[in-house]
This record gives structure tokens, C-alpha cells and sequence, in this order.
């Protein structure tokens, strides 16, 4: 992307869980530090992985009318007393619970995710576009100082994406043309649905996501409007 397609460009939105922060190695390095409190002996990588593993499938009950809306914390604890059953956990009381279940607002980001902001944020209004409720988004922000202008999530709408209201938000709260936005993620399914609805499209590829050895394939450089290997690299192409 050249200099002269970035000038209409005004808002820059971004997928959070895996591509702004690292949620696998947060909710592992949590739980190991739960089990060695409590004496629990289980494989803390297994329980992050089956816990992320079922976050599609509670959604679906959503969209598909299952459940009635339900916000992502909610849903995240639903999960996790899914998680503790399969693992055998059975001695944390509701406060410890609770405390596992709100890892999601204490989530690390990846190490180029804060400077890559801060730099973008100079020309580019940024925001995230995620299925994190709102409180847990600007908890999350909080903790890991990333410099949003705003928090835009899938529960101003009500529905999970890939619904497209939700890719719709931005340019409707922001009175832009959805090609005047960027949509930023890691995951080629949450790209390919932003375009679907007229969002432009950066690819940052965020290989150790699921741990090591486990890293996706970069896409074709055509194949999105920005390809990039970090946020840093995402900055330098955006002139930012």
C-alpha cells in the first residue's frame, strides 16, 4: 500500500485475542502460578489450549439463538467451569474462580504490540474491534497500556463476529466509508469477513499464537491490502 491509498484511510480497527496480545502464554503463566498454589498437578499448557479451544462453539449458541445474548465474560466463565470438569479441578472456590476467569482482562501483549500503536496512533485513529465485552477490552487496555482511542466491541451490537453488524459498527460510528478503514488481525477468517463488507485489510502475522512450531502460513503479499510481520513493520507501511 502506497502513500497516495493511505490518505483516505482514517480509522484503523484491530482483532485483539492473539494479535494485539498473547493470551496463551498470560493464561498459562496464570494457571501455573494458580497450580503451584494449590497444589494442582496438570498440564497448564493442555488447560489454556482446551479452554481457547471451545471459545467458537459458545459463541455459535449465540448467533444461533441458544443462548440469548451473552457477553464474552460470561461465556469465558461458562468455558472455563467446562475446562476445570475435563482437567478434574475441583478445590478453587467461587473467588478463585472468578479471578482464573478475568485472566482474559490481564492478557500480556506481544512485545512490538504497544510501540507499533503508539506510532500508528500518530496519523490513525485506533480502536479494537473485538468479541471482548467492553469492560473486559478496557480492562485489558488498562493493564497492558495499549493507547486506544475508543473500545469498539461486538457487545454494542449484540452479536459475535463474523456478523457483519459487526464489521459495520465502525463505519457507522464513525461516519467513514468502510473502505476508509483498516481491519488488522492475525487470522485470514477475520480479514476475509471484514472485506466481505468493504473494510481494507492488514495481515500481521503472529506466529507463536498457539505456541511453538504450530505457526500458520504468511499469506501472498496481494492477497490483503498490507501484509506484516509485526506491528512495527504494519507501522513502517502505513508511513506512520
Amino acid at each position: 500500500m502506497n502513500s497516495l491509498q493511505t490518505e483516505s484511510v482514517k480509522l484503523l480497527v484491530f482483532d485483539v485475542f492473539g494479535t494485539v496480545v498473547d493470551w496463551r502464554a498470560s493464561v498459562l503463566a496464570e494457571g501455573e502460578q494458580l497450580g503451584k498454589a494449590k497444589g494442582l498437578n496438570i498440564d497448564w499448557t493442555a488447560f489454556a489450549d482446551g479452554w481457547r479451544s471451545i471459545y467458537r462453539s459458545y459463541m455459535d449458541k449465540v448467533q444461533n439463538g441458544e443462548l440469548q445474548w451473552t457477553k464474552l465474560d460470561d461465556l469465558h466463565r461458562m468455558m472455563l467451569a467446562e475446562t476445570l470438569k475435563r482437567f478434574g479441578i475441583d478445590s478453587l472456590d467461587d473467588d478463585e474462580t472468578e479471578h482464573l476467569n478475568r485472566v482474559w482482562h490481564r492478557l500480556k501483549p506481544w512485545p512490538d504490540s504497544v510501540a507499533g500503536l503508539q506510532r500508528i496512533k500518530l496519523r490513525f485513529v485506533i480502536a479494537p474491534l473485538s468479541n471482548g465485552n467492553i469492560s473486559l477490552l478496557t480492562n485489558m487496555a488498562k493493564h497492558a497500556g495499549l493507547p486506544w482511542d475508543c473500545i469498539l466491541s461486538a457487545e454494542n451490537v449484540r452479536r459475535y463476529k463474523p456478523d457483519p453488524s459487526v464489521y459495520l459498527l465502525a463505519p457507522q460510528l464513525f461516519d467513514l466509508k468502510p473502505e476508509q478503514i483498516i481491519m488488522v488481525a492475525a487470522h485470514e477468517h477475520d480479514l476475509q469477513s471484514a472485506r466481505k463488507h468493504g473494510l481494507r485489510t492488514a495481515y500481521v502475522h503472529r506466529p507463536l499464537e498457539h505456541g511453538p512450531g504450530k505457526a500458520t502460513a504468511i499469506p501472498p503479499k496481494d492477497r490483503y491490502d498490507i501484509v506484516a510481520s509485526d506491528f512495527l513493520d504494519l507501522a513502517d507501511q502505513l508511513f506512520a
